[in-house]
Formats: C-alpha cells, structure tokens, sequence
C-alpha cells in the first residue's frame, strides 16, 4: 500500500505529534512516516527524499503558509512534486466534534461562554478557517463562540477571558483547537478559564479525518 507522509508543525517541546502518527498507524496499518514543517526535524524534505511514493496529509488545522507554500516547496527540493498532498485536516466538521468532546472532558456546561483557542498566525486565509471551525463549533454548543490565539494573532485567549468575566460572564469555558501538547497548549491552559479543553491529540475523529485524507487522494489518483 502507499505510504502516507504525515506533516506536523514542530514543537521544542518534544516530538509531540509522534502519538498521532503511532495512532494512524495501528488503525490502518499503513506504513506511517512523520515530518515536521517547521522549528524541530526530520524536514519534510529529508523523508520525503528516502520514500519512492508516499500520499502527503498535512496535519494541519488551517491551511496556512506552511501548507500552501512551504509544504510544496520541501518536496520539490526532495525531487517528491508529484506525491499527491491532501487538503489540511481542518477545518472539518468532525475536528469541530472532537473539540466538543475535548471540551465536555474539561467540565464545559451548557450556558457557559465559549471561546476557541488557536495558535495564531499572520496569514488570512488561515484565521479566516479558525472563524470558520469556531461557527461549526457554535452550532453544537448553541451558544457564540469567540477566536482567541496563543500568538501571532489578536485577541489573545487570555484577554478574551478576562474580557468575557469583565463584561459579566459567570464561567468561560476554551476549546482547543491546537493538536498536540506544546508552548500553544501550555499558554491556553493559563487562560484563566474555568473549563479549558486538552488538544485534539489522538481523538477518534482526527485519526478518521487524515485516514479520509488520504483514501481520498488514492481515489483521485486512480480516476
């Protein structure tokens, strides 16, 4: 079977998406390889260098600059243009699910504010695709839900927290829309909410998403 390449941000904080890889991996049994688009290695461009094929899943809740642009640049370095590459995982209505559950996990009550908390970045298409999963998440909690950013993007959660109790609220519950532990996830969890959401780590649905990811690009591959 085609490999699939799995594409994470990096993190100093260790090899934070491994356990995801690991996850796809023991559901599908397909041969798993894991690159890392920015700060920590392997490079994309070096795995990709040693796979004679693979189908490229960016990992990614947004499509940013290092999906749209530095993605398919470190595969043409590696000689790999012609890997097939799916969309990002997010946004999707199933990763709006699983930020649900994350968020029942940490003690969310109906009525509670809800914000959802992102990394941030200084691209518009990707904070467009942020609002974009907060209003898939707002249908299911029924109430608005505010974009809040670890960094790289305003507001930032924390501000939006003490904004939300300055203005009345009797609790404030985050969402996490961040994959892996990290200074992002670390950041959020002192927000000073009363319920803050894990990552979306390993969730049933974000394995389901990039194995969808990829079973559709096998079948536009072999139209």
């Amino acid at each position: 079977m085609t490999p699939l390449l799995l594409v994470a941000h990096g993190t100093r904080s260790g090899d934070a998406a491994r356990p995801l890889a690991l996850a796809v991996a023991e559901q599908s049994g397909l041969d798993v390889r894991l690159a890392y688009a920015d700060v920590r290695g392997p490079t994309i461009a070096s795995v990709a260098a040693q796979m004679p094929h693979a189908v490229v899943v960016p990992a990614f809740l947004a499509a940013g600059y290092h999906v749209r642009r530095d993605l398919p640049a470190q595969l043409a370095a590696a000689g790999a243009s012609s890997f097939p590459v799916t969309p990002a995982i997010g946004p999707d209505p199933a990763l709006a699910t699983a930020a649900l559950d994350r968020l029942r996990e940490a003690g969310w009550r109906h009525g509670d504010a809800v914000v959802l908390a992102a990394a941030g970045s200084a691209d518009a298409v990707a904070l467009g695709q942020v609002r974009q999963a907060a209003r898939m998440l707002q249908v299911a909690t029924g109430r608005r839900v505010r974009v809040g950013f670890a960094a790289s993007a305003a507001p930032r959660v924390d501000a939006l927290v003490a904004g939300l109790r300055a203005a009345g609220e009797e609790r404030v519950a985050v969402a996490s829309w961040l994959l892996a532990p990290g200074v992002f996830a670390d950041r959020v969890a002192a927000c000073g909410a009363d319920a803050v959401a894990a990552p979306l780590g390993t969730h049933p649905a974000v394995v389901d998403t990039i194995l969808a990811r990829y079973s559709g690009a096998l079948a536009r591959s072999a139209a």
